[in-house]
């Protein structure tokens, strides 16, 4: 799923680093601008990734109401957030008729629980 978190980016020394204040201790930098946004985008998908579910993502701050300094400026990064993949096994119930033509069309019964309970939710897989 997307993810989108406001960047604040620090010129320092011909260089620039950056910091998420919504996700502390969250840092990376760049030779160049455009090398600082790259290495955003990684960092914030890796810090992510270690430390958090889909439910316990920080809700991302308003990038026009975060706080810098004179020189620096609040950039949104994009990344993707790949929910820890540890697969459950549940148990359900359908009617014997409604397995029969699923089996029929050789539905895969995980992949459109999924489906549903994603869109249920509202969330992408």
């Amino acid at each position: 799923m997307k993810v989108v978190y406001p960047a604040v980016f620090h010129e320092e020394d011909g260089g620039w680093w950056v910091e998420f204040p919504d996700l502390p201790g969250c840092s990376t930098q760049g030779g160049t601008e455009s090398e600082a946004y790259c290495n955003a985008v990684e960092a914030m998908e890796l810090f992510l990734q270690d430390d958090y579910e889909v439910r316990t993502l920080p809700a991302p701050s308003a990038a026009e109401k975060v706080a810098h300094d004179e020189g620096d400026f609040v950039s949104l990064v994009c990344g993707n957030f790949a929910a820890p993949q540890k697969a459950v096994k549940k148990t359900l119930t359908i009617p014997a008729w409604l397995n029969t033509e699923a089996e029929r069309a050789k539905i895969n019964f995980s992949q459109v629980l999924q489906e549903a309970i994603c869109k249920k939710l509202g969330v992408q897989a």
